[in-house]
């Protein structure tokens, strides 16, 4: 059992923040019923540069990215593609390796606000009805976080009216809570640098936790006062590496994976301090895409993403890898009730049975040309897909 807290309240149906309702690749709705032949497009946009997943709540879609010199929060109709309202600030962010200039981030959509979190490390508060900015904090700068690789990434998450954001900055400023409401600093912990994960807040023995993948490993802290519970390190020996994926939390296990020679690790929590369960390189070593659970097995990508990532089956318990996929490519996973939906980096979209029997593909549909690497979102019956060019398309079974 996955026991994540965050977000607020949230609607049947909507898609309020990265990897979903609970914040684990999950989506119990049965009104996205795909079981084959090719998927229906409603709409088309265009989108400005970025990697961040658009988020879905009360009927509108929230698309983050950057056009031009400004990062962008649009507020769309998620029926039709219509723009609702558009806020904007300006960002002088620059990629260091060319890549992309656009924010990496997930918004979250949280009792009637939408907070994002900008390449440069800037956090942001808007109304979700009108698009109003609330507060703003230049965080990265406020707590003197170094740039790192690719910019700033964390997506942020809501709790009890805080906001937790990896900063990944010096003199406690590695963890920092924001005030929903005014912005201001509720707590800050840690000196860790900011990784490209994203925190959940979950249950472990019967208290919220906020766990943190950063830079340098685990870090689980009490999610109301900040307050560091334990940490482990668990980072590549490389400096020139990231760990990514967002941590997995079920029951009192917590699972954390990287790539770059880090590996997998299942870590016991129900001491309270980290007991490994299992670890290895030869499991699932996830470059940036966080595995999905279901019944006992985890299904996500093995591999560096520039080297052809393969599809695998992994026990959660043990780490024995039951099936692959090879040639399968590097993209995101997510669950859909029983089944495995799969965007793969190249464009095409992939239904598949969550067995560990092995893979059985159920349908497949290409959507783009050109890479994708953003999550997707899922609401209102509609898959919503961005590529990393200049393009949202909202799909249909």
């Amino acid at each position: 059992m996955i026991s994540l807290l965050g977000a607020g309240s949230i609607a049947a149906g909507d898609w309020p923040q990265h990897l979903g309702p609970a914040r684990n690749g999950y989506y119990p709705d049965g009104d996205f019923a795909w079981a084959g032949g090719p998927l229906q497009t409603v709409w088309k946009r265009a989108v400005g540069a970025g990697f961040a997943g658009p988020v879905a709540a009360g009927g509108r879609l929230f698309v983050f990215h950057r056009v031009g010199s400004e990062e962008v929060l649009e507020a769309l109709d998620w029926k039709t593609g219509k723009g609702v309202w558009k806020a904007s600030y300006p960002t002088g962010y620059r990629d260091d390796f060319g890549f992309d200039e656009g924010p990496r981030g997930t918004p979250c959509v949280a009792d009637g606000r939408v907070f994002t979190y900008g390449a440069e490390g800037t956090l942001t508060a808007f109304d979700a009805g009108t698009g109003k900015r609330l507060w703003q904090r230049a965080a990265a700068r406020e707590f003197s976080a170094p740039k790192g690789y690719f910019g700033a990434v964390c997506a942020p998450v809501v709790f009890e009216g805080r906001v937790l954001v990896g900063v990944g900055g010096a003199n406690g400023g590695g963890v920092v809570a924001f005030d929903a409401v005014s912005g201001k600093t509720v707590w800050q912990a840690l000196n860790d640098e900011a990784g490209y994960s994203s925190p959940v807040v979950a249950v472990l023995n019967g208290s919220a936790r906020a766990v943190f993948f950063t830079r340098a490993g685990l870090a689980v802290l009490d999610a109301l006062t900040g307050k560091v519970m334990a940490q482990m390190r668990w980072r590549s020996r490389s400096a020139a590496s990231v760990n990514a994926a967002t941590p997995i939390v079920s029951g009192s296990f917590v699972f954390l994976t990287a790539s770059y020679g880090t590996g997998a690790v299942l870590l016991d929590m129900s001491s309270g301090q980290p007991k490994e369960v299992w670890s290895g390189d030869e499991s699932m070593s996830c470059h940036y895409a966080t595995p999905v659970l279901r019944d006992g097995f985890l299904y996500g990508y093995h591999g560096r993403q520039e080297m052809g990532a393969v599809l695998r089956c992994v026990e959660f318990k043990t780490g024995k890898v039951r099936w692959e996929k090879e040639g399968f490519g590097a993209g995101s996973v997510l669950l859909v009730r029983n089944r495995l939906l799969l965007v793969r980096e190249e464009g095409q979209i992939v239904l598949a049975e969550a067995t560990p029997s092995g893979f059985k593909g159920v349908a497949v549909h290409r959507v783009f040309d050109r890479g994708v690497r953003a999550y997707p979102a899922l609401a209102g019956g509609m898959l919503f897909v961005r590529n990393v060019v200049d393009e949202l398309v909202a799909l249909r079974a």
